[in-house]
């Protein structure tokens, strides 16, 4: 009997849906002023472990562009490709686009896990996508869609290893559901339910399996900020050949007789 994924893939749609309807407008204000102005650190970070190059760049879950547009001021030459899944949030990342007249951004309107390209990109990136992800089909997709040697980046946000942080986490969530989401109706769900699913997601055991299982190397884990979040990167290793013998074989014959 084969599993039946769709239970997973609507539950995930659902909870995305849930937390987010309505939030496009104040997204990038509340990012910036509920982290402190933390997140753009995280993202600038981000960015100085995206290698050197003339490659394009797959910025996933692309939100309202905040980091796609940053990729693309500091990498003017490349092309960077934005997948975001919620359609409000695409609509502002283009008004951005449109009123800084950047040339070299295409965004898609579609879920992370299904987008599939016959680019090969020098990196892909995500940030807060890995907690909702499935992420040993998003890993699978994203090898078959980087150069050898290109780089898997993902960040998100991460459940405090010790007691104190612990307690400084757990405050810090208090304070926003008894403050910001009053004042902002639409991220009372955010606030609800983010903690819950950053204290029970396993996103960086099942990121990190996923990478060995796709023979990934090179893979680093980077916490930043008190542990609040993290940083996985590793490299799409050559793979002798492994990946152009499964094409062979499943080319039809006759596409691989040689000309008469």
């Amino acid at each position: 009997m084969k599993n039946d994924p769709s239970p997973i893939y609507d539950s995930r749609l659902e909870l995305v849906d849930r937390l987010f309807t309505g939030t496009g407008p104040t997204y990038d204000s509340m990012v910036h002023w509920a982290t402190f102005g933390i997140d753009r650190l995280w993202k600038r970070r981000m960015l100085e472990l995206i290698p050197e190059g003339n490659g394009p760049v797959l910025d996933l879950a692309c939100g309202t562009g905040i980091s796609t547009l940053s990729i693309a001021r500091r990498f003017p030459h490349r092309q960077v490709v934005g997948v975001e899944l919620r359609d409000e949030y695409l609509q502002l990342a283009r008004e951005k686009i449109r009123r800084e007249a950047t040339d070299n951004v295409e965004l898609v309107l579609c879920r992370a896990e299904d987008f599939h390209s016959a680019t090969r990109f020098d990196c892909i990136t995500s940030s807060y996508l890995a907690k909702y992800a499935d992420l040993p089909l998003l890993t699978r997709n994203c090898r078959d869609m980087l150069r050898p040697e290109g780089v898997l980046m993902m960040h998100d946000f991460t459940y405090p290893p010790r007691p104190a942080l612990i307690a400084v986490w757990r405050l810090y969530f208090m304070v926003m559901k008894q403050t910001v989401a009053r004042v902002f109706p639409a991220w009372q769900e955010i606030y609800q339910g983010l903690p819950r699913l950053i204290e029970e997601t396993q996103w960086l055991a099942t990121l990190q399996d996923s990478l060995a299982r796709n023979r990934f190397s090179d893979v680093r884990l980077e916490y930043l900020t008190l542990y609040g979040s993290a940083i996985v990167r590793a490299v799409n290793a050559p793979d002798d050949g492994d990946d152009e013998a499964r094409r062979l074989a499943e080319e039809p014959a006759a596409a691989r007789q040689p000309p008469a």
